[in-house]
């Protein structure tokens, strides 16, 4: 379904088809307008026959779960049964909303346990707004973000991703700033470029990790392809005012990517460039090989960084009690460890 064909159900729906709206829904008016009509699928009807959970939107909340620090965690079945999951992470000013692009990812990252999952296949624009709507239903908020950090590679499924971010900004849609939504990629050099040239450039958030080609190579194999220098060059070509909006991602892993030479020469790759670092310590689980660097190490490859004129910042992890690693909630599924 096309964008324009989600705004046209939409208008309908709210009562105005043939003209615009002059101020847009709040997102609980839409959510209640479009429950159980606009994003519905097919085999939806059969959801609540097993039990297994609520059913909005045309999917099945299989599981919730909820952590101590307020993250809620979704697995979600769709219409053929494949599984999604979305989180939602409420904060003092407002709530983010971290949904999926694909159902598994073919990527293979080796610190990423969706990429053990390999790629199932595409989720519609109608599939990515649906996780939106749901949680906005679960936690009415009139302030959110979006982050496509959740399963699988937003750029290799551009057509649905930038439907979706069209309708969650458009003021038809979700009216959401495109300051408050993020694309997390890889690094899909085509895809940025494609992106660079779209009249909407939502904040993008590149995951760089190792440093070099030879560690990169082995944590993230899509370097082969498009090594660390072809990436920073097509940053670098950016626009300013779009530059700015990039944020590099570098996962914290111990002994690989946080030494003090790979701060050193992280800051130089990014001289003279508007973007920002953020350092993201590893969410460990039993099926990656690998463990998470230790806070004070991780504070002195920012300082580096800061010192050299970069600002860098630190996530803070969420719902680590809820297998918060993205991924492993279907994992569990498939080995029964779940209930």
């Amino acid at each position: 379904m096309t964008f324009q064909t989600n705004l046209a159900r939409v208008r309908c729906l709210l009562g105005y088809p043939n003209r615009a709206c002059r101020f847009a829904p709040h997102p609980a008016k839409l959510s209640a307008a479009l429950s159980g009509c606009a994003f519905v699928t097919p085999k939806a009807g059969r959801a609540n026959a097993s039990g297994r959970g609520s059913k909005l939107y045309g999917m099945i909340v299989e599981k919730c779960f909820k952590s101590t620090d307020g993250t809620r965690r979704y697995l979600l079945r769709l219409h053929d049964d494949e599984l999604i999951e979305s989180v939602l992470i409420p904060r003092q000013d407002r709530v983010t909303l971290c949904i999926s692009s694909q159902a598994g990812c073919g990527l293979g990252c080796t610190f990423c346990l969706t990429g053990q999952l390999g790629f199932i296949r595409d989720l519609s624009a109608d599939e990515i707004i649906s996780q939106v709507l749901l949680m906005l239903n679960e936690e009415p908020a009139s302030r959110f973000s979006v982050v496509f950090m959740g399963m699988g590679e937003p750029l290799q499924n551009y057509d649905n991703v930038l439907d979706a971010i069209r309708f969650i900004h458009d003021d038809h849609g979700l009216k959401t700033p495109m300051s408050r939504i993020t694309l997390s990629t890889a690094g899909l050099v085509p895809g940025i470029e494609r992106l660079a040239a779209e009249q909407l450039f939502p904040n993008l958030s590149i995951s760089l990790t190792g440093i070099t080609n030879p560690i990169r190579d082995v944590l993230m194999p899509i370097n082969r392809k498009y090594p660390i220098e072809a990436l920073i060059d097509t940053v670098r070509n950016l626009p300013p005012p779009r530059q700015k909006r990039v944020m590099f991602e570098c996962v914290m892993i111990k002994g690989l990517t946080d030494s003090i030479e790979d701060a050193s020469r992280l800051s130089e790759m990014l001289h003279g460039m508007r973007v920002k670092v953020n350092l993201i310590p590893l969410n460990p689980a039993a099926e990656i090989p690998y463990e998470r660097t230790d806070d004070d190490t991780i504070l002195r490859f920012q300082e580096v960084l800061v010192r050299n004129g970069t600002a860098t910042f630190i996530r803070k992890n969420r719902g680590n009690d809820v297998s918060s690693a993205c991924g492993q909630l279907k994992q569990k599924v498939f080995a029964g460890n779940i209930s």
